[in-house]
């Protein structure tokens, strides 16, 4: 099964088990999502693919944004796939020492990747000098040549991103094989790339198993990082509070990927 493949069935499944953690209720009960000065909408429900929901892990990344916990992105280049509201990338576009480019991503539907374009528009007068952000449609596991051009006149002979965001995209089993093909040839085979992984707990352990053991085998060292205090942001975010915000940062998995084929010179 390709991501164009998901059945309304699937979505309903995943969706029941994500709103099950939080009593029921949506990550956020508004279309319109506000993270300190970030404003963003979610797409209208037009397909099965999810992106008119905001789930926990775009959360999770956002507060590790937040507390400067990915690494120093300073001049890097980054890429985050099925990105949905783009939260954690028009984070990073506003942090003071931001990436020199971020490229969203998204399922090339009109009413995915229209929202995500808009949501790029509406902030980007906020976004840092030296930033830049651009808008893309991509369908995991295709021909990344426009994506691969654009990161290439940023940073030359790299062959690929720097970094890569994955939020809440490991929940559909069938999809690994081309989610992996994705990072296996968008991200840079250096010893400094990174690919941050933000999964839901409501994704279930023996598909998370799945998608590790095929990273592995790929070639990708994929090391778990528990975090399971309180919320330590200090944005506001929509109408949440601590206790609320706590509960769904605490409804999340997160793992940091490198090549473990690639000498590491530090710890990472």
């Amino acid at each position: 099964m390709s991501i164009h493949e998901v059945t309304d069935e699937d979505a309903e499944d995943i969706l029941a088990e994500a709103l099950e953690f939080l009593g029921g209720k949506p990550v956020i009960e508004n279309n319109f999502i506000r993270y300190g000065s970030l404003v963003l909408t979610l797409a209208p429900k037009a397909n099965s693919l999810l992106a008119d929901h905001l789930f926990s892990p775009a959360l999770f990344l956002a507060e590790r944004i937040e507390r400067g916990l990915l690494h120093d992105l300073s001049g890097k280049t980054v890429v985050e796939l099925g990105a949905g509201t783009a939260l954690p990338s028009l984070l990073l576009s506003i942090q003071a020492n931001p990436p020199s480019l971020l490229v969203v991503t998204d399922y090339p539907d009109p009413a995915i990747l229209g929202n995500v374009e808009a949501n790029v528009q509406r902030n980007a007068a906020l976004v840092k000098p030296g930033c830049t952000v651009k808008c893309e449609g991509y369908e995991w596991g295709t021909d990344p040549l426009k994506l691969l051009e654009i990161c290439k006149s940023d940073n030359g002979s790299k062959g690929g991103y720097d970094v890569m965001i994955l939020s809440d995209l490991l929940h559909f089993f069938d999809s690994h094989d081309v989610l992996l093909s994705s990072i296996s040839m968008l991200l840079a085979r250096t010893k400094e790339a990174r690919v941050f992984i933000g999964a839901g707990s409501y994704t279930r352990a023996h598909v998370c198993e799945n998608f590790l053991q095929k990273g592995e085998e790929m070639g990708l060292c994929l090391d778990e990082i528990i975090d399971n205090d309180k919320w330590l942001g200090t944005l506001p975010v929509s109408d949440l509070d601590l206790e609320a915000l706590s509960l769904r940062k605490n409804n999340c998995r997160y793992w940091v990927g490198r090549w473990s084929d690639v000498p590491q010179l530090t710890p990472s």
